[in-house]
């Protein structure tokens, strides 16, 4: 059982090794994308909600 426990974790250890991290810059560049394209699709979806409770006023 310590054996495959050892195993394990070693395992992990190469794994992590071969991940490829990205740039400080590369990874605040994505951060921007992320949170301009969240605030778009609220935005988006805020509109057709408000497009939407005016169509079901009128209907009911």
């Amino acid at each position: 059982m310590r054996e495959k426990i050892i195993n394990f974790f070693t395992d992990i250890y190469k794994e992590m090794q071969k991940v490829t991290w990205q740039k400080q810059d590369e990874l605040i560049e994505s951060t921007k994308v992320v949170i301009v394209a969240c605030l778009l699709f609220t935005i988006v979806i805020w509109i057709i909600d408000i497009i939407v409770t005016e169509i079901l006023k009128v209907i009911f």
